[in-house]
């Protein structure tokens, strides 16, 4: 039986630990965050797919009939899941009209969604298949970003945390919810370029940064393996003690292999005032760094956190960690704001 409506949710994803070593055959630690994004999908009369991504600004529609053709045979092998299909994709570009080279937010959108969407025409699809799901987001990944790592596909279809080292990745059985703030400095940064300088800094002092490195990848496990008692034992204020240090000698870390910034530091001497402790996450350079709440952590001290790194010009919100990965919802079970941006029922 075809489905004709459902809404699926999936969540985002941070480093917690691990950035950059990661790329030189260290442990990383990726977790779920649960700042979810929704997709609705709803069969029609119209003879039409369409697309309605409101957080860019972008609807488009087409004719079926004028995507049909587009479908490869090929996908009817579940197999080919697992490969990104280069004729499909450059078919798909000159049907949308985008060229080759640096594409937009709403370009690479547009493809990933037209790829999947024709890719399924002649498979089996199950909600509850779990690899399938996995395999599918990781083409869009491919489509977005050339050669990902795998890791942000399935932190979206499995949730919790993963371990990841030289290229696998393995789920964290349990893992404790953690509350935090995730906060956008909004400064734009080239993560190949952050990359490469990392590299750089490798070559030239072999010396000084393998032990920096050595003690990331060291930071991750004793992460994993506090998280993990976190679990089979009552939770402490010491194990609160230990991730906030190990915060702390992380963001240090990171800025030894040049990837902090200004509005990084910034972020960190704020939440430090409220007695927070705070770490950039995934390429640095600006971007996103997270902030972790002790469960006694009182609402005023979050809410005056908040309203600080805002007047610094940051976006911020409050969420937790290691929180389910991708679900099938009940229009009931959404909240409203949701489904009013979702649209008209």
């Amino acid at each position: 039986m075809h489905v004709r409506h459902c809404i699926v949710s999936a969540p985002g994803k941070a480093i917690l630990h691990g950035e950059h070593a990661v790329v030189h055959g260290k442990v990383a630690l990726a977790v779920s965050l649960n700042l979810r994004t929704y997709l609705e999908l709803k069969a029609t009369s119209t003879g039409k797919v369409s697309i309605d991504l409101p957080n860019i600004d972008t609807f488009l529609s087409w004719d079926l009939s004028d995507l049909q053709p587009l479908v490869s045979e090929s996908f009817a092998k579940p197999d080919e899941a697992q490969r990104l299909d280069p004729e499909l994709l450059g078919r798909l570009r000159e049907f949308v009209g985008v060229a080759d080279g640096n594409l937009d937010t709403r370009s690479m959108a547009t493809l990933a969604f037209l790829y999947i969407y024709l890719s399924l025409f002649g498979s089996g699809w199950c909600q509850e298949d779990m690899e399938l799901i996995n395999s599918w987001a990781f083409q869009g990944e491919r489509i977005i970003h050339g050669n990902p790592s795998g890791v942000d596909n399935a932190v979206g279809t499995w949730g919790g945390m993963l371990r990841f080292l030289s290229g696998k990745i393995i789920p964290l059985s349990r893992v404790p919810l953690l509350r935090i703030l995730l906060t956008n400095t909004k400064v734009p940064r080239s993560t190949k370029q952050l990359v490469a300088g990392v590299k750089d800094k490798l070559t030239k002092f072999p010396s000084i940064i393998n032990p920096v490195l050595d003690s990331v990848d060291a930071i991750s496990c004793t992460c994993e393996k506090t998280l993990a008692e976190m679990t089979s034992e009552p939770i402490t204020g010491e194990h609160y003690n230990v991730l906030e240090e190990l915060i702390d000698i992380n963001q240090s870390q990171l800025c030894v292999l040049g990837v902090g910034h200004p509005s990084l530091d910034t972020l960190c001497r704020v939440t430090l005032t409220h007695g927070l402790h705070s770490k950039l996450t995934g390429a640095g350079g600006g971007g996103c760094g997270i902030t972790l709440l002790r469960p006694e952590t009182d609402a005023a001290v979050v809410r005056d956190t908040v309203r600080d790194l805002q007047a610094c010009g940051y976006d911020c919100w409050e969420t937790s960690i290691g929180g389910p990965g991708v679900q099938q919802h009940g229009a009931p079970s959404v909240r409203e704001d949701i489904l009013e941006r979702l649209g008209p029922r």
